[in-house]
């Protein structure tokens, strides 16, 4: 007996802290095993930033029943894990955070799921929140099905009440529940075994992967139909449309080497799976997100999977500046080409693409959130790169017309900040499309805004409501192109020569910026190392030292007291750069600079853009 189910949410909703209680409560981990918080977030990325980036399997036994168990990420940029691993399962529950309500992250799974057939489970979590509303909740939640069109088996899925931090679930307000022995029960009761004929030849769609430095590459997949046993001979089918192979198309023929199940976190060796459950198998090369296991003797492919197109691209540069190779181990083109094209493997929603020039690279993706974390990844790993300004993806529509991405932006300020973000919205082409104030202190406003509009503004909403905002957004349609955008209202302070940074020369600059650098750190003609309060860009000497002289005057010798510098990381860099900037990527440290490092190639190319506008 088997159930396979998907655990879906906004980001931080707790789907992970309610999985590590499944698992505690399902007899998962011993009694004495000491087990860390948010077991499913192995990266090292995910623990520090508390989300969830990479889709994970999971199994537990309960009376009997195998529930195959798959944890997915919370954040809209990574939706295309949530759209593979969708494939895999036959039911789905949808975590609800009991004072937020359904965000916009919920409403874009929910609807993929709903549209797979998936039966549906609600679980409204973390009700034991000071200003938790699960009733309006509920209210909601078949609000948005009944706007996802769902069917009436859909809308008549069970709704649980839990807080996943304690462990516990009820389906009654009124009666407090002691466990997960609720869910549990739901989960049976609900979400259908799968229907797949364990006596049909071989078949099973290749959802995600795992690697082994032993193996290789291994497929993950839900076994659709008929039975494996190690050491069969499969065929691996290419992708293409569903149905028989033709004649002519290139088929991998290879035995099963390895076969494992899931049983917790582990995965466990067995010798024979058959259709329902979810295995891992090794023993192929060509292994590809999307792709086919079939029997030799009935080679029928099944519908591969779809992801939605990206909506914004960058390019990855190879690193040419002067302190280029120092940090990295991985430097060349070669080396940085081949690591974004093996990112493909496993990123289904990620694009790249050769340029004109040899050392640039176009990378496409969901969102600034979605190529960051490919960018912290690859630094980490010891690659050293440069990146631009991200730009929008663009279509011609039906008649002709330019068209973009928008996005549903959502917003959660308390009342006294709702003028100011309102302001700041205004020349970025917002459209509001609702406001509601249920009463708690905080507005919720929910705005239609052109994807271009939403670079740079994460900081400034945070600077405008002081930190207590909470800004999500996910992508909602393309539309007609909004016209030109308000860039960086402010310039920057660009070093005009290589050298130490010292205090002497910030102390005289900080009046007037906010700087980037500290004492100490190395910098180079062109590069970028504070913010100016005023539009326009400036040179500056920050290696300029105090001249020393054998008299003395009065306040010669005061302390120069410095502002800590403003921290860059990749997010803030990414919507902080302007057209004619970069970001250089190196394993310690992330720096801003202007594309022509000379001042001399900075200002020709000024008047010669000058020109160009004045005589258009």
């Amino acid at each position: 007996m088997i159930r396979n189910i998907a655990i879906i949410a906004h980001v931080d909703h707790g789907k992970t802290t309610l999985v590590d209680q499944m698992l505690r409560q399902a007899g998962a981990f011993r009694a004495n095993q000491q087990v860390d918080e948010r077991v499913m977030d192995s990266n090292p990325l995910e623990k520090e930033r508390g989300i969830t980036i990479l889709a994970k399997n999971t199994a537990v036994t309960w009376h009997g029943v195998k529930i195959n168990i798959v944890d997915t990420p919370g954040h809209a940029d990574f939706g295309g894990e949530v759209e593979r691993i969708l494939r895999m399962v036959d039911g789905v529950m949808i975590l609800v955070d009991a004072a937020e309500g359904p965000m916009p992250q919920t409403r874009f799974v929910t609807r993929k799921a709903l549209g797979l057939g998936l039966q549906p489970i609600v679980a409204i979590n973390k009700i034991d929140r000071s200003d938790a509303e699960p009733h309006r909740v509920h209210d909601e939640v078949l609000g948005l099905f009944i706007d996802l069109d769902a069917t009436h088996e859909q809308l008549d899925c069970p709704f649980l009440y839990t807080s996943s931090r304690a462990g516990t679930a009820t389906t009654d307000l009124e009666q407090p529940g002691g466990d997960l022995q609720p869910l549990f029960q739901a989960i049976l009761d609900t979400v259908p075994a799968p229907t797949s004929d364990p006596e049909g030849p071989f078949q099973m769609l290749i959802s995600t992967l795992d690697f082994s430095s032993f193996l290789g590459r291994m497929a993950i997949g839900r076994i659709e139909r008929g039975r494996v046993k190690v050491g069969d001979q499969l065929a691996l089918l290419p992708n293409g449309a569903p149905g028989m192979v033709g004649e002519g198309e290139k088929v991998e023929r290879n035995r099963v080497t390895k076969l494992f199940t899931y049983d917790g976190l582990n995965k466990i060796e067995v010798q024979e799976a058959s259709a329902g459950d979810i295995v891992v198998l090794a023993g192929f090369e060509g292994i590809e997100i999307g792709k086919t296991f079939a029997s030799i003797d009935h080679m029928e492919r099944l519908e591969g999977i779809a992801v939605e197109e990206p909506t914004l691209s960058t390019d990855f540069i190879v690193n040419n500046g002067p302190f280029a190779g120092r940090d990295g181990k991985f430097v060349t083109s070669r080396q940085v080409r081949d690591r974004l094209y093996k990112e493909l493997e496993r990123n289904v929603a990620l694009r790249v693409e050769d340029t004109d020039s040899p050392d640039t690279w176009s990378v496409s993706g969901r969102g600034e959130l979605h190529l960051g974390i490919l960018m912290e990844t690859m630094r980490r790993e010891g690659y050293e790169f440069m990146v631009s300004r991200p730009r929008v993806i663009t279509k011609i529509g039906e008649n002709g017309e330019r068209l973009e991405p928008y996005e549903e932006l959502m917003i959660d300020v308390p009342e006294e900040y709702m003028g100011v973000v309102m302001e700041k919205l205004g020349p970025r082409r917002t459209e509001m499309t609702e406001m509601r104030n249920p009463g708690q202190g905080l507005v919720r406003m929910t705005f239609k805004i052109p994807a271009r509009g939403l670079f740079g503004y994460r900081s400034e909403f945070l600077t405008d409501t002081r930190g207590t905002g909470i800004m999500n957004h996910r992508f909602l349609e393309y539309g007609p192109w909004a016209g030109p955008l308000q860039g960086r209202r402010r310039g920057v302070l660009v070093a005009d020569r290589e050298g130490q940074v010292v205090a002497f020369a910030l102390g005289g600059l900080q009046e007037r910026a906010q700087m980037f650098v500290a004492p100490g750190d190395d910098v180079f003609e062109g590069m970028v190392v504070g913010e100016n309060s005023r539009p326009e860009d400036m040179d500056v000497n920050v290696t300029k030292e105090k001249k020393l002289t054998n008299m003395r005057a009065s306040g010669s010798d005061d302390n120069v007291l410095l502002e800590p510098p403003r921290q860059i990381t990749l997010e803030y860099a990414l919507e902080y750069i302007d057209e004619d900037e970069l970001i250089e990527v190196t394993p310690h440290t992330i720096r801003l600079r202007k594309r022509s490092l000379a001042a001399n190639d900075r200002k020709k190319a000024a008047r010669a853009a000058a020109r160009v506008e004045n005589a258009s």
